[in-house]
């Protein structure tokens, strides 16, 4: 492997890992503790924030793919940048535009039934951190 392929990988993966960090375990849980938050205002607040956290999130394994291309890596490293891709796809693909709509239907008032579809995607999201967690780690330690 490449010696400028594991740097630009190793960084567009830690870099993606802070994010998820940042916005899905410290900013999303605090938005609702926040005076004067109302559960709507916070929904709409976070469809916003995971709406460009997910275009984001594209970028950086679209330039993870490049520079893994560049850099012919160990096998374990591209199984792991498919699972990776593979929960963001789920992520963007299926949740999240289901969980959009539950968020309209109660900014506008409604009363959805239950669902489990937010710890769905929250169980996918800590397994996409212990992949980028993985991943980078492969990287900075591959030969």
């Amino acid at each position: 492997m490449t010696a400028a392929g594991q740097v630009i990988g190793a960084a567009t993966a830690f870099i993606w890992l802070g994010m998820v960090l940042a916005i899905s375990f410290l900013e999303t849980p605090l938005k609702f503790r926040a005076p004067g938050i109302t559960l709507p205002l916070g929904l709409g607040i976070g469809r916003l924030v995971f709406r460009a956290l997910n275009v984001t999130e594209i970028i950086f394994a679209a330039l993870l793919l490049a520079a893994l291309m560049a850099s012919r890596p160990i096998a374990t490293i591209w199984v792991l940048l498919g699972v990776t891709g593979a929960f963001l796809a789920a992520q963007t693909g299926l949740l999240r535009p289901r969980l959009d709509r539950r968020a309209g239907q109660i900014i506008t008032g409604q009363s959805p039934p239950a669902s489990r579809l937010h710890l769905a995607y929250v169980a996918l999201e800590v397994l996409k951190v212990a992949a980028l967690v993985t991943l980078g780690t492969l990287l900075i330690t591959s030969p």
